[in-house]
């Protein structure tokens, strides 16, 4: 089956279909458990490992939960209608997430994929089209590639019941100014900002096992997509009382030994960007020393917790600041910042934190390990209602 094509005269996808799918189709659902058993193969695993987490996120018993939060006691639910995704292209496994709750919800979904697209998402395109699938299925789901190109998107976006927008800022406002029917609404995911928090008391009582899982899963948070997902911790803020320097220092000598095991590189362009950007921070006061001890991670101090850079530096970047506990980081937190990773807190300090922020800003607080963990709850959004429509029956 394939699963990927050019627009253009060769098909409308525009045109009515004859095909209905329900909430949690069972043709849907036997799609989506046999593509997570291609993306769990150990071999594919090994080359990607972040289709390991996108195979188990499509596992039966993940789909049943999905499809159970999608199910109401006090109405009727059906699928919202026509879905048009545009993902990003820098992170390769985010349209699947997508498009897999909406299939499940049982809507006809076109996803938009950039031409720049490679590694992980050809291997998910493959894994795609050797599935063997009801014919309804190739028949409502479309994968799509083409230019920049108005017109299409244009006619996309007036078949769309509802248009996901992923990317930056420009990205979302260049999408918006294409009209969609007037029933239409956008589901939109601009530019984001993530950190984590490590307690420096938490740190000093943890045993060495559990410090080294905690570099471990920070590492994956970090160096998955080259630190440039929305969910990328870019800022470490040492929480708490104690000695900050030699918590920093074993962290990130505990991370070096994680990117050395797992034999992740960055590349000399990127090292020299990543210094260019340091030297930045610290021409404008914001850090107030630097130190490169390997192309794959630099470590800056900055002035303050007011100073932290919302913007990408480059893999393997690390700006530390203090903070005497995590309410004190309530000022600094806005509405673009998205996911809070933390290792060392009590869950009533991080209860106390999150009801601190009381909506100003993240949507997200996790375990290090967990940032890049997609859930039905993203951004804010609780994704299966957003996928699905309602009819109320009083008799």
């Amino acid at each position: 089956m394939s699963m990927r094509f050019r627009f253009g005269a060769e098909g409308d996808v525009t045109a009515p279909s004859d095909d209905r799918l329900a909430v949690g189709d069972p043709r849907v659902v036997d799609f989506l458990a046999k593509l997570a058993r291609k993306l769990l193969a150990p071999a594919l695993a090994r080359r990607h490992p972040e289709l390991g987490s996108l195979g188990y996120f499509l596992r039966p018993a993940e789909l049943k939960r999905a499809v159970d939060r999608m199910r109401r006691d006090d109405a009727l639910v059906f699928p919202r209608g026509n879905v048009f995704h545009i993902p990003p292209a820098n992170v390769d496994t985010i349209f699947v997430y997508s498009w897999a709750l909406a299939a499940l919800a049982g809507n006809h979904n076109v996803v938009r994929i950039s031409s720049r697209s490679a590694g992980a998402a050809e291997a998910i395109f493959q894994a795609l089209n050797e599935v063997d699938a009801d014919p309804v299925i190739a028949r409502t789901q479309r994968m799509v590639t083409y230019g920049r190109d108005d017109a299409v998107t244009g006619a996309l976006s007036r078949w769309a019941d509802l248009r996901v927008i992923w990317g930056g800022d420009a990205a979302v406002e260049a999408i918006r100014r294409h009209p969609l029917r007037p029933s239409g609404r956008d589901l939109t995911f601009p530019d984001r900002t993530s950190w984590a928090v490590l307690s420096i008391p938490g740190w000093r009582a943890a045993d060495p096992a559990a410090r080294k899982a905690a570099a471990l899963g920070f590492a994956n948070d970090a160096y998955w997509f080259d630190q440039a997902a929305c969910s990328s911790p870019r800022t470490v803020f040492l929480v708490g009382a104690g000695d900050a320097e030699a918590v920093r220092a074993e962290f990130l000598e505990l991370l070096l030994e994680v990117v050395d095991q797992r034999g992740w590189t960055v590349d000399a362009a990127m090292a020299v960007e990543k210094r260019v950007n340091a030297y930045g921070l610290a021409a404008t006061g914001a850090a107030t020393s630097m130190e490169f001890p390997d192309n794959r991670i630099t470590s800056l101090t900055l002035t303050g917790s007011d100073q932290v850079p919302r913007r990408w530096i480059g893999a393997g970047a690390f700006p530390f600041a203090r903070a005497g506990s995590l309410v004190d980081l309530v000022p600094v937190m806005t509405r673009q910042d998205q996911t809070v990773s933390h290792f060392g807190f009590t869950p009533a300090e991080l209860r106390e934190f999150a009801t601190a922020l009381g909506g100003r800003g993240v949507d997200r607080i996790v375990p290090f390990g967990s940032a890049l963990t997609f859930g039905a709850m993203w951004d804010g959004y609780d994704l299966p209602a957003e996928f699905t429509r309602l009819t109320t029956l009083q008799t």
